[in-house]
């Protein structure tokens, strides 16, 4: 949003008849440890209809007071205080909780880690810090959004950052972009299971919420709705779980799940209420005119049905443009419910009703997904190179529709992803063996094939991710080994290729000189054959462009890291930068030398190389590294214009680096290498609206010059690349044509668009023609219309749930007693 500052996070906390616990909040929030030029603090005073305004105006100092004149509820009140909010985060904090000093802090590096992390739920415990108040969500297949763990003593799992369904609104933090996007707290509600809907929205959307368990707040327990009766309660509760069940889940089982959980909400109210419903039966014995007792739970559960009715083309007009506009599937959605199947009430009529309900209306087992394994061969952590970074962005993506495995073959460091992350080591086939048996797809690059046996023989539908040609690498990469090592490493990676070539179902390039250059080999191989070419003559089910790409959400500058930090760089200088690795098929030198050259014009212009040190620890540094900084050393630039970085910039930091320069570069001779090459550095300058300066022959530079991102030099020629340098750097009308262009250009880059053709095949998974006798090809089981049979004694053993409910903040379902796990008896 254009009226939000970045940085600055908004606190909201609000106010009704609980005076004295919001200055104490206040007072603690001007404590923890965040600038406090970074953080506003926004308070609602929310119709207490006492001196609650008049007494924050004067006791309250340097808060953004809001005042309302009648009762919003938790609801309204939070959306009033955001619309009057400018952060680039919001935070939600209950009047009645203190936060920890790092409450701020930490949940802000959580978001620094993704830019698809829509929300933070902060670790909650009583005010004692004790006992759990929200260390995590889960959800029941009818509605009802719960705690879990609540008034236990802390176990040890809650220190576990981990992907929820929804954070309590206790204590939680939204980006405003997000809380925006998805409407923020649905009105309607008032309270009860509010932050449980605006959580299921932001995940439907497409963002993460992540619990993070170093964000701590404090708790108290909780002021009282016995004074409204609780029979009101359960009105709210009722027909709140039904809103909340109608407007999210996922249209193939929204007509079954409502009529098993309003079905299942008569079942719990009759049950509560201690009512026999055979009591009409005209079959029955006694009296003709039986006593009818009403129940305060009945009537309550019958006016939030009722309700329910009365307000659906209302809701069904939100359902509609929820689903509309969802991003993720079903499965990824079920997978954060935790403990769908939690009948929460024990009493046996009751337990008897409910297993009576799923296992006629098949409500509460999860839905069927496909199975993808993503292979590469370098490691996932911080720092990552172009394949993890490849990998990663394909995980993420699929992970919104497919159940994903993303397997590195090097090494994996403490990663927060929304899909499982594994280290397999080479060579270990009985591990890989296991991914393979339970995959549908297999995605790889690199040598995965080479050194997994079971991968070799597979059956499954194999895709292969050809945007390194490794053996094209090979040539410039081994120039200077011996000539029989040299003719051995590209005959290894030009067999290795062969291999996938010829048994791969579906094969990715990373653009359309690459795909013509693939489709020779295929021929070669025999895979463009009658097969394949029927019913497909432009054989775009059988190799598609998918380039590299670049994230849809802009860079953000959260810490200085070159200009005024690093010393020789000033905060006036002009910054160029060389985004990735320094290989031997790059020609840094010539850059070097051009930089040289213009420095004893402009003595302002710094070169900034950004990796030396590949994070694969099986990647040596390349001679071209010490070759470079010896050249700066001679011609007196070195640590004055031209500096490099010891080591790789980790890949959530790299946007610090980017927006900090001016320009950015990339040249490299003129070979075979360079014709197919697919420079992925080029797309972070995309990303950061970079104008640029590459050297001639390949995809980009094409690119660069049709589109006038920036300007093309032919390779080798020191005095065009200083002038081209010059141009970039000081021509201010020329810049902001550049930079007009690159953001027109980027959008056809973004993740989501280059890697389409992965997302259409995976949705619609099959063999190559001539693979077709392999396997049948993917067939998702029809979901069994009746569950295992099962003892109802032993689901009453099994879930054996006592529950109560929260009479303030956060989700008010609560199972203070849940077993480790459901049994199915």
């Amino acid at each position: 949003m254009s009226h939000t500052i970045p940085g600055l996070v908004s606190v909201v906390l609000v106010n009704f008849r609980g005076t004295d616990d919001t200055l104490e909040a206040v007072r603690v929030l001007r404590g923890v440890d965040w600038p406090a030029e970074r953080l506003e603090i926004v308070v609602v005073e929310n119709g207490s209809g006492d001196d609650s305004a008049e007494r924050l105006a004067r006791e309250a100092e340097g808060i953004t007071l809001v005042v309302s004149n009648e009762n919003l509820g938790f609801t309204g009140g939070s959306n009033l205080g955001v619309a009057r909010s400018r952060g680039e985060f919001v935070a939600f904090l209950n009047n009645d909780a203190k936060p920890d000093p790092a409450w701020i802090k930490t949940a802000v590096a959580r978001f620094g880690k993704s830019s698809r992390i829509g929300a933070i739920a902060s670790r909650v415990l009583d005010w004692d810090g004790k006992h759990v108040d929200y260390i995590g969500s889960a959800m029941t297949w009818y509605g009802m959004g719960f705690k879990p763990h609540t008034a236990e003593r802390v176990p040890s799992g809650a220190q576990t950052v981990k992907d929820v369904l929804f954070g309590t609104g206790s204590a939680m933090f939204v980006r405003r972009s997000v809380f925006d996007e998805v409407g923020g707290f649905d009105e309607r509600y008032f309270m009860f299971f509010d932050d449980v809907d605006l959580g299921w929205r932001i995940n439907l959307a497409g963002y993460r919420v992540v619990y993070e368990p170093a964000s701590l707040a404090f708790h108290k327990h909780h002021a009282s709705m016995s004074s409204f009766g609780a029979h009101k309660e359960t009105y709210l509760l009722e027909r709140n779980a039904l809103y909340t069940l109608y407007k999210n889940i996922g249209e193939e089982s929204v007509g079954t799940a409502v009529q098993a959980a309003m079905s299942l909400a008569i079942r719990r109210a009759v049950t509560k209420g201690g009512l026999d419903s055979t009591e009409f039966d005209l079959r029955g014995t006694g009296s003709n005119e039986p006593r009818v007792e009403t129940s305060s739970e009945l009537v309550a559960t019958a006016y939030a049905i009722d309700q329910f009715v009365e307000n659906l083309p209302s809701f069904t007009e939100t359902r509609e443009k929820i689903q509309a506009d969802r991003q993720v599937s079903e499965a990824r959605i079920w997978k954060l419910f935790e403990m769908p199947d939690a009948p929460v009430y024990q009493e046996h009529d009751y337990l008897v009703g409910y297993e009576n309900i799923v296992t006629t209306f098949d409500v509460s087992e999860p839905p069927v997904t496909t199975k993808v394994v993503i292979v590469t061969g370098d490691p996932i952590g911080a720092k990552l190179a172009g394949p993890a970074i490849r990998a990663w962005n394909m995980a993420e993506l699929l992970s919104r529709t497919t159940a994903v495995t993303l397997v590195s073959l090097t090494g994996v460091e403490d990663v927060d992803a929304p899909f499982d992350v594994v280290h397999v080591p080479i060579g270990d086939d009985r591990a890989f063996s296991k991914l393979e048996a339970a995959a549908d797809i297999i995605v790889f690059q690199g040598h995965a094939m080479a050194v997994f046996d079971s991968l070799r023989k597979s059956k499954k539908i194999l895709v292969v991710d050809l945007y390194d040609p490794m053996h094209l690498e090979q040539l410039e990469q081994g120039r200077e080994l011996p000539p029989a090592q040299w003719d051995r490493q590209v005959s290894d990676a030009t067999d290795t290729l062969n291999d996938q070539i010829a048994r791969g179902d579906f094969f990715l390039c990373a653009s359309e000189r690459q795909r013509l250059f693939w489709l020779g080999q295929l021929a070669g191989l025999g895979r463009i054959n009658p097969q394949n070419y029927i019913g497909d003559p432009d054989l775009e089910g059988l190799i598609a462009v998918a380039p590299f790409g670049l994230s849809s959400t802009p860079p953000t500058h959260s810490r200085d890291v070159l200009k005024g930090v690093l010393p020789g760089i000033s905060r006036d200088d002009k910054v160029l930068l060389w985004s990735g690795g320094l290989y031997n098929w790059f020609d840094p030198k010539t850059l070097i030398r051009a930089v040289a050259a213009l420095s004893k014009k402009r003595g302002n212009v710094r070169l900034f190389f950004q990796g030396t040190k590949h994070p694969h620890p099986g990647v040596p540094e390349m001679e071209i590294v010490g070759q470079s900084r010896s050249l700066a050393r001679e011609l007196d630039v070195l640590d004055s214009s031209v500096f490099f970085n010891a080591s790789w910039v980790d890949y959530a930091d790299r946007g610090n680096y980017l927006l900090e320069a001016d320009a950015g570069v990339s040249t490299h001779f003129s070979h075979i290498e360079t014709t197919f090459s697919f420079r992925t550095r080029i797309l972070d300058y995309l990303w950061a609206e970079l104008p640029m300066v590459v050297t001639e022959g390949d995809h980009f530079a094409e690119l660069v010059a049709r589109e006038k991102l920036g300007i093309v030099v032919p390779a080798e020629d020191v005095k065009a690349l200083a002038a081209a340098l010059d141009k970039v750097l000081f021509d201010e009308k020329f810049i902001e044509q550049a930079r007009k262009n690159i953001r027109r250009v980027r959008e056809q880059y973004y993740w989501e668009a280059a890697l389409a053709p992965l997302l259409d095949f995976v949705a619609a998974p099959h063999h190559a023609q001539d693979n077709a006798g392999l396997a049948a090809g993917i067939t998702k089981p029809a979901r069994p219309r009746q569950r295992p049979n099962r003892h109802k004694s032993a689901l009453r053993r099994d879930l054996g749930l006592v529950a109560h409910y929260l009479k303030n903040g956060g989700p008010r379902l609560v199972l203070s007693k849940i077993r480790r796990r459901l049994g199915r008896g």
